[in-house]
């Protein structure tokens, strides 16, 4: 069903010299995100997109789309730290019944290419920013609706800051980086405190820096660590538990280009060294806003309130789905779907992109729902959370 246009397999600086098995990690990659996609039943098309040199001298962005001929709003998907475009195929099918729908590799992750990237939080971020700005302008999009995940929630808020006109819908999935870094952030936790005393001397070091360092034993250690990811994707993936681990490891093992530059921005795991709560007053306020949020997610979700607080003109749609992690989106594929074309719809029956009303979804899903100032959450045991994730 998908055709692969522009395929390069060569070594270039972009894909780096991190180990001796670089390259055939780069064919591997293609080949177990060509499984995972094998999955999808819309055609689809996999390509480069150059975008010139915007971090290196020669950046290229890998990227999949789907109904691209469809007239409708387009829908751009950011994924998260870590992972990859294959990693939504329980959503592409139901997204682009609609629409188009165009997923990337952020640069600096996946098949994309792995410059190097600033040093400086402002100006590493200003980077990504540009990354999908050149991206957009080369795949000839107008206004789009934009979805990110974790990382990509973040990057897609700052691109929403500096292009708000490009932007006709913000849909944000469990984002990463918006509350403010507490003053002490274990106080509140039950954290041992060797596990404190690891934490602390581990932050120096990039996130998946083990993924590396056990060299070819890496998808081993992906799947046993995490074995709950691999198992999201049971319903779609033949062989998932020994495909999805292999893909996160290959995403991973080469120059880590977008985790470095994903190093400078963090202010310890969980935070930003700019978290965009002290932003939000800076979007536009005609912007519509959905913000997705998994209640066993160990994201903090408060920042939504202050969305819905601090844009009191503005149409912010705050949904915390019951029962989903972090990856919300695989946690609750249906449910997520389903809020995520009803934000696509409401965009595509307003003329200007801006939502009419604050109706919150009905709750079909057999959750209790509870609307308060737009905030809608299910209930749940908000201290069954899950651990903190690579993506």
């Amino acid at each position: 069903m998908g055709s692969e246009i522009n395929l390069e397999t060569t070594e270039t600086s972009w894909t780096g010299g991190w180990f001796s098995w670089t390259r055939q990690s780069d064919v591997m990659l293609r080949n177990v995100e060509k499984t995972i996609l094998s999955c999808l039943k819309t055609a689809y098309k996999r390509f480069y997109v150059d975008i010139g040199s915007v971090v290196g001298q020669s950046d290229k962005i890998w990227t999949i789309s789907l109904n691209d001929e469809s007239p409708k709003t387009p829908l751009v998907l950011l994924h998260g730290m870590g992972a990859g475009l294959a990693l939504w195929c329980p959503n592409l099918d139901a997204f682009a019944a609609t629409r188009p729908v165009y997923a990337i590799d952020l640069l600096g992750f996946g098949r994309s290419s792995r410059p190097k990237f600033a040093c400086n939080a402002e100006k590493a971020e200003a980077q990504w920013v540009e990354s999908v700005e050149e991206w957009r302008r080369e795949v000839n999009l107008g206004q789009f609706i934009l979805l990110g995940h974790s990382l990509g929630g973040y990057i897609a808020t700052a691109y929403a800051l500096k292009y708000p006109d490009r932007v006709r819908h913000l849909i944000l999935a469990d984002p990463w980086g918006f509350p403010q870094k507490p003053a002490n952030p274990y106080e509140n936790t039950n954290l041992p405190l060797w596990v404190r005393a690891i934490v602390t001397a581990v932050q120096p070091l990039n996130p998946l820096w083990a993924v590396r360092a056990a060299g070819p034993a890496g998808k081993w250690l992906v799947g046993k660590t995490r074995p709950d990811i691999s198992r999201k994707f049971l319903n779609y993936v033949p062989d998932a538990e020994k495909i999805i681990p292999e893909y996160i490891y290959q995403c991973n093992s080469q120059t880590p280009s977008g985790e470095s530059a994903f190093h400078t921005l963090m202010s310890g795991f969980g935070w930003a060294k700019n978290p965009m709560v002290g932003r939000i007053d800076q979007l536009d306020p005609k912007l519509p806003i959905t913000v997705l949020y998994g209640s066993r997610s160990w994201v903090d979700n408060s920042t939504g309130q202050v969305l819905t607080d601090q844009r009191t003109t503005a149409n912010t749609y705050v949904q915390v789905i019951n029962g989903a992690g972090h990856h919300v989106y695989l946690d609750k594929p249906e449910q997520f779907n389903k809020y995520v074309l009803e934000a696509c719809a409401r965009s595509d029956d307003n003329d200007n992109g801006r939502v009419p009303d604050k109706v919150a979804p009905p709750a079909d899903d057999g959750a209790t729902i509870h609307n308060v100032n737009n905030i809608t959450t299910t209930d749940n045991n908000t201290n069954n959370t899950e651990p903190k994730t690579t993506s």
